[in-house]
This record gives structure tokens, sequence and C-alpha cells, in this order.
């Protein structure tokens, strides 16, 4: 009996089936070794942010608006060497506010240097009592302080009040502190 009449012969010889290349984990196979491949070429190294600073706004008490101090210096009152952080002649309307990791407190000193103001018994002092936390953020960026402020005291000679908008301090770029100062309206003296 000749089997050959009972086989159709094909028009195509018949190639195997890859079933890998069809399945959606050829996709994700080829995802992870880009991903692998990105990462390991990284010589960027750490790019956050790898300090805890507060950022502190100053505001007008009168009118809650933003404004900007040019006659004022800042610094750290026991702290070693020079503490000047601020020089007057800058305008500013934002300040870091670096905190001690060492200390459960950090005090700054505000000199105005407008004249009739000009004395250090107008000076301001803001102190800010905290806890302090040490925080790991990975292998390139190491490890850092995140810092719970608990308790704020100042003096009152123009600056009116502080408000802590978020007690927490990490290493985002965020304004934590506002410093409303008391300001002249137009017209006063």
């Amino acid at each position: 009996m000749d089997i050959s009449r009972h086989i159709r012969p094909s028009a195509e010889p018949s190639r195997p089936t890859n079933s890998f290349r069809r399945s959606p984990l050829w996709i994700l196979a080829a995802v992870a070794v880009i991903a692998l491949l990105n990462s390991s070429c990284n010589t960027s190294g750490c790019t956050d942010n790898q300090n805890s600073l507060p950022l502190a706004g100053f505001y007008s008490y009168e009118t809650g608006q933003k404004v900007t101090l040019g006659s004022v210096e800042v610094g750290g009152v026991g702290a070693p060497d020079d503490s000047l952080l601020y020089t007057a002649g800058q305008a500013l309307s934002q300040i870091y506010m670096p905190l001690r990791a060492n200390a459960s407190s950090t005090s700054y000193y505000f000199h105005y240097t407008q004249e009739g103001l000009d004395s250090v018994i107008f000076n301001d002092t803001i102190t800010f009592a905290y806890s302090s936390t040490p925080f790991f953020a990975s292998e390139e960026c190491g490890a850092l302080f995140h810092y719970d402020i608990q308790r704020m005291t100042y003096t009152r000679h123009l600056i009116d009040s502080v408000a802590l908008v978020d007690s927490l301090i990490t290493n985002t770029d965020l304004e934590r502190i506002r410093i409303y100062f008391r300001t002249a309206q137009e017209g006063e003296l």
C-alpha cells in the first residue's frame, strides 16, 4: 500500500513556532535587561538633595504677602567661628536655616542694619527645639538627618510671629517656616 497518496504536501515546509517570542514574557525580559543596563551605567551618583535644611520665607504680618528684606543679617547663635549666614545688602525673601545634628536646639539672630534699627537691642532671635533621626537615603546618597521640630521660641522686636507649616524637616526643598515681620504701610513711619 502506497501511503504517499494519502499525505498531502504542504506549500511551505513547517517551521517550529517560537511561543516565547509571541508571549508577553519576552517584552518583560527585554525591559528588565534595558533597565539593568541603564542603572549599571549611571555614573552621576547621588542627584538628590543630601541635606535636610529648613527653608523659611519672609512675610508681612499686616498683609500676609511675601516680603523681601535687604537690610538684615542672619547668623547662628553660639555657632563656632563665623556664624553669619546672610549679610546685609542681599535681597532676601527666603533663607535656609540649617539645624545642628549633634544638638537638640539651634538659635538664629536677625540683626537689622537699617538706620534707626541697627542697634543690637532690636535684634530678634528664633530658637528651634527638635529631635534628629538618621535616615538612610541610598547607597549613593548615604545617610542624612530628618528633624522633627517640637517647639520654637522667638523675640518680637521686628518679628511679629513665626509659623511652622510642617514640623518634619526632610531633604525635600519646601518652605516649612514662615516668619512674619512688622512692616510699615505707606504713610507710616
